[in-house]
């Protein structure tokens, strides 16, 4: 990502409605997870680290990240020795180890994201989970996946072979971020025709951002009893037989 997201994150993720209500889904979808009481949970493309003190409600958790401003960050603030490493081949951790391996819109920034997820996975003891979030549709592509440095966009069985040639099984397969995504993908493609590239991630005002927030939020509850058909995002659980 440019070094302008990357600090822009640092100040929006601990309460912009995106990001607090996907840590929402995240924390329901994990504590249905047969996970150990001591597990132990490896977050890779950590970022600026909104996503630790979530992570550690179900374990011990390490962490990876390639941007080293962030890993310094995320350091001092959570005391976390994050590590450097990169996908697919440059992690610094071998196979096995851990019983969720986490990465949050992190595939979509890798070249070989066939290899990513390969790598991914093989962080997994038998039994564990990797959990994915990407972003969905192709069509949906705009300066957000520009300046965000993404590679592409998914549709969910694509994302969904990627783990499946991983072998890992499916536990879970969604699209999420349904109750807003009519308005923002008719904002995105309004900016995407008259040549508009604002930032689309700045913090509404107060009572708009609550708001948001508790409408992403509510999908927490949805998606443990069913699969939603369509979202700006993808979640996937995947498991090692």
């Amino acid at each position: 990502m440019e070094r302008v997201i990357y600090d822009r994150i640092r100040t929006l993720e601990g309460s912009h409605w995106w990001f607090a209500g996907r840590r929402a889904i995240l924390t329901r979808l994990l504590g249905d997870l047969d996970l150990p009481p001591k597990a132990r949970i490896i977050e890779v493309g950590c970022g600026a680290g909104g996503n630790i003190e979530m992570l550690r409600k179900f374990g011990e958790v390490s962490a990876v990240e390639p941007d080293a401003p962030s890993r310094d960050y995320v350091s001092q603030r959570l005391g976390l020795d994050v590590k450097h490493g990169l996908l697919p081949d440059g992690l610094p951790y071998g196979p096995g180890g851990f019983d969720a391996v986490c990465a949050f819109d992190v595939v979509e920034h890798v070249d070989d994201d066939a290899g990513a997820v390969k790598a991914l996975g093989a962080l997994l003891d038998p039994g564990g989970y990797l959990v994915v979030t990407v972003p969905a549709y192709g069509w949906m592509w705009s300066h957000h996946d520009v300046q965000h440095h993404h590679k592409r966009r998914y549709r969910r069985a694509a994302i969904e072979g990627l783990v499946r040639a991983a072998g890992l099984e499916i536990v879970k397969s969604s699209y999420f971020n349904t109750v807003l995504f009519p308005p923002a993908a008719l904002v995105r493609m309004a900016k995407k025709a008259v040549g508009n590239t604002s930032a689309d991630d700045a913090m509404p005002p107060g009572p708009v951002n609550a708001l948001l927030t508790g409408l992403f939020s509510a999908e927490a509850g949805w998606l443990r009893r069913r699969s939603l058909p369509f979202g700006l995002s993808i979640v996937l659980i995947g498991r090692r037989p």
